[in-house]
């Protein structure tokens, strides 16, 4: 007969840990599909009403990426901060 001891502090912080991850896996990919889909519509629209076939698409991707650049490297730092809180708690 085999018993098997669980430690469920362990398995409340793992849980901590795959919560924090797939959340950072949802925002950051919504960070960066949602403005690229949007920049991508907007300049598609933008070359079609003046004419100037690629010139709105390339700018308005080119902005969308400075921008989520600039968003992803903010939200990395709040991630940082939860992950080492994580950390934290657990050495605790």
């Amino acid at each position: 007969m085999f018993f098997f001891t669980v430690d469920l502090m362990s398995m409340t912080h793992d849980r901590d840990y795959q919560r924090l991850a797939v959340r950072i896996f949802a925002d950051f990919s919504g960070s960066i599909a949602v403005p690229a889909v949007l920049a991508a519509l907007a300049g598609s629209w933008l070359d079609d009403r003046h004419g100037t076939e690629p010139w709105w698409l390339m700018g308005c991707l080119v902005l969308a990426f400075v921008l989520t650049a600039c968003v992803l490297w903010r939200k990395a730092k709040r991630y940082r901060a939860d992950y080492e809180r994580l950390i934290k708690m657990d050495s605790s």
